[in-house]
């Protein structure tokens, strides 16, 4: 299967996960139900808040922008990924794994920007709650999610037009389970260090200040919540943050792993599980913590249901 040479490739050979055709067919199984519970999951999510006037308030709304990413995410890896399960490889072209990486890119750098607008909601709302309304109304609402996305089209773009200065010849094999940029950076025989050095700046304002904006909010929400005096009201505050809370370290915990753990000393295997993490069950476990540890969506789906 080696397929290396010095021509300028057209095509990749994405292999995916590599086994037995046993563990594979297994695999597949596994991963095919796991991306219908994330899309059936998340469109639950979006359905129900744009249905439920109960849910018509700011933290729904960017939980369903929220869900959207998720859709996306998933939808850009999982079918590919499934189509190497099946065929022990997929062929895609250099133009379609670029597109997938930005698509990937467009998804990560929005989330995180969606998750420190949800974290900003929630300290307005617990920490200011006299000037909730009149802050975070609609207008505003538009605009952080308007910009969230924005940002994500803005820098994700940058990215891509820094990786079609690339140039891609020799080995047209990517062991990885989707196009992301260490496994492009590989396979390019251009100088790509300023692509580097592009997307470690570029990772500060992406990753590093949204998390670090999210653990001060957090900080100032948990010395508000201290100031209850009363225990069901200490408990109530909690409850509206704790599946954020669950999301936010889920989220960033795989993200960190992925892209800031050295990757020379770890295996192909140990970047195809944190990968697996990232893009598979991230997307599924976000709708099913809101659902689960959110009594505002039970109480809205009680309601849909009996109004039905």
């Amino acid at each position: 299967m080696n397929k290396c040479n010095q021509t300028e490739i057209s095509e990749f050979i994405l292999l995916g996960i590599q086994g037995s055709w046993d563990m594979q067919c297994s695999l597949f199984s596994i991963l095919f139900v796991t991306y219908l519970l994330t899309i059936t999951g998340n469109v639950f999510i979006v359905g129900l808040v744009m249905r439920s006037q109960l849910l018509h308030t700011p933290m729904y709304f960017f939980l369903c922008h929220l869900s959207l990413s998720d859709i996306l995410l998933s939808t850009n890896v999982v079918p590919n990924l499934l189509c190497t399960l099946l065929w022990s490889g997929k062929t895609i072209s250099v133009r379609g794994c670029v597109t997938q990486y930005y698509f990937s890119c467009l998804s990560t750098i929005s989330e995180c920007f969606l998750l420190t607008v949800m974290s900003y909601d929630r300290y307005l709302a617990i920490c200011r709650p006299l000037h909730y309304v009149t802050i975070m109304d609609i207008s505003l609402r538009l605009h952080l999610v308007m910009w969230s996305w924005l940002l994500g089209f803005l820098i994700s773009l940058s990215a891509i037009i820094s990786m079609s200065t690339l140039q891609f010849c020799g080995c047209n094999i990517i062991d990885h389970i989707y196009c992301d940029v260490s496994p492009l950076l590989e396979a390019s025989r251009s100088v790509t260090s300023i692509v580097e050095i592009e997307t470690v700046v570029f990772s500060i304002p992406i990753v590093l200040f949204p998390f670090m904006f999210i653990i001060i909010t957090y900080v100032r929400i948990v010395l508000t919540i201290l100031k209850i005096p009363t225990t069901a009201g200490r408990q109530k505050v909690y409850s509206t943050c704790s599946s954020h809370i669950a999301v936010v370290t889920m989220y960033y915990g795989a993200l960190i792993a992925k892209y800031t753990v050295p990757s020379s000393g770890h295996s192909v295997n140990y970047s195809k599980v944190i990968s697996l993490l990232y893009v598979v069950v991230t997307p599924l476990l976000n709708p099913a913590i809101y659902s689960l540890r959110n009594q505002d969506i039970r109480v809205a789906l009680r309601k849909v249901i009996y109004c039905s």
